[in-house]
């Protein structure tokens, strides 16, 4: 397995449930932290927390692609290149097709598909000019299969599957991985905004998911993770 130890990691959505555990758990293990969030008052305490200066925090909104071209830039300043991005930024809208408006529709699709776009745009040339790095992106289970009041969730998601076996398929002359996580129910405050019966205390763990993507960031030289599933055993209401 690869080491993590100095290794540029650049974690989108870094104050959310999965991406602080996943920065702790990464900056533990000794890699090169920068971190982008549209909280900024968790951010910097997030910052201080890991002891990492300001040019390595980013207060962004990933559906602006012009500040996510900014961003690059100011990172690109600082580093050839990131060699792991994991983007663990995300909103959940889920509502019965009758109560979803165009405005819940569009915003799902901004922040789950075209942020992941901007992203990966502006990441991954440097990437292509060493030849290696690694993109985690998070579809989600309903990135995989739909789920009743999820439409445009869902269509966020399986769009972002889409778009990144996609590139995968460019990025075959390279050692640059795509790895897709399909996770499950998960406790972290992306569920406290959401209307949905479930049982929160058998939901899968953020702390869990963040060892998970500490195990992908080591992934061998010889091979990729391209898909990894996680969800609880049953997390659905009686």
């Amino acid at each position: 397995m690869e080491t993590i130890k100095d290794k540029n990691v650049l974690i989108v959505g870094a104050t959310g449930g999965i991406g602080k555990a996943t920065a702790l758990l990464l900056k533990q293990s000794g890699a090169n932290l920068f971190l982008c969030s549209t909280n900024s008052e968790k951010l910097s305490a997030l910052a201080q927390e890991l002891q990492l200066p300001s040019q390595q925090t980013f207060l962004l909104d990933i559906t602006d692609a012009n500040a996510v071209k900014k961003v690059a830039e100011s990172i690109h300043q600082q580093i050839p290149a990131i060699d792991i991005l994991i983007n663990a930024a995300g909103i959940g809208i889920i509502k019965p097709i009758e109560n979803l408006s165009e405005l819940d529709f569009m915003q799902s699709i901004q922040v789950n598909l075209a942020g992941a776009f901007y992203l990966v745009k502006n990441f991954i040339e440097p990437m292509k000019i060493t030849k290696k790095g690694l993109i985690i992106n998070i579809p989600g289970v309903l990135g995989k299969t739909p789920m009743a009041g999820a439409a445009a969730y869902s269509a966020s998601k399986y769009g972002l599957n889409g778009m990144m076996k996609s590139i995968r398929e460019e990025l075959k002359r390279t050692d640059i991985r795509i790895t897709n996580i399909f996770l499950g129910g998960t406790d972290s405050p992306f569920w406290d905004q959401i209307d949905l019966r479930v049982q929160r205390d058998k939901f899968v763990q953020a702390t869990e998911v963040a060892k998970s993507i500490w195990f992908l960031c080591q992934q061998p030289s010889s091979g990729v993770v391209s898909e990894l599933v996680l969800q609880p055993f049953n997390h659905q209401a009686i």
